[in-house]
């Protein structure tokens, strides 16, 4: 009796297969796509001031840049006189490059997927100190997308994480139409430890 019951639930699982249709077991089901981190994301809102982070792929890495601005000018009590001008690079250790626009900036690059949905022994570029810190991401469970720039004291990593948002198509579509090129400019130093 007991083999009859099991014949007759193969059968069908089988014929399925066969059919074209995929059967699989419960282990199988989640699966992780290396490129679920493509894409735009909206970084934490921190000092009433946020971006819109491009995070695109070239050959086997993931690299990001700014593509939208909440405040994209100075403002009007801006300390350094650039009120209402246009942000730039202006804290980059290389003073070449602090005349460059914020906008299309290159702030993440260098990750390497991990596993299920991490990547790891990126670098992040902060425009507001000019520093350049280590990173790792990995989107949680809730779909946001959590990233860790620290400094390696030692034994110890030391650093903060924030929690970016992904920012709908249909919204992402209105912040930039452009897509990643090879002239980006860098805005890296080596990491600081």
């Amino acid at each position: 009796m007991k083999a009859v019951k099991l014949t007759a639930l193969l059968v069908p699982l089988a014929m399925a297969n066969l059919a074209g249709f995929q059967v699989q077991s419960w282990a199988n089901e989640k699966s992780y796509n290396p490129d679920s981190v493509v894409g735009i994301w909206e970084t934490a809102h921190e000092d009433s001031e946020w971006s819109h982070i491009e995070i695109f792929k070239k050959e086997d890495l993931y690299y990001g840049k700014i593509v939208w601005l909440s405040e994209p000018e100075y403002p009007p009590d801006d300390p350094e006189g650039m009120a209402g001008k246009p942000k730039v690079d202006r804290k980059n250790p290389d003073e070449s490059l602090r005349d460059q626009s914020i906008l299309d900036l290159e702030i993440l690059y260098d990750f390497k997927y991990e596993k299920e949905h991490k990547w790891k022994d990126g670098r992040i570029y902060d425009p507001k100190s000019g520093k350049t810190y280590r990173c790792k991401m990995e989107i949680k469970e809730d779909g946001l997308l959590h990233v860790r720039g620290y400094v390696k004291v030692g034994f110890v990593k030391l650093g903060r994480t924030t929690e970016w948002t992904r920012v709908p198509i249909e919204a992402s579509s209105e912040a930039t139409s452009e897509t990643p090129n090879e002239t980006t400019s860098r805005s890296q130093s080596e990491p600081t430890e």
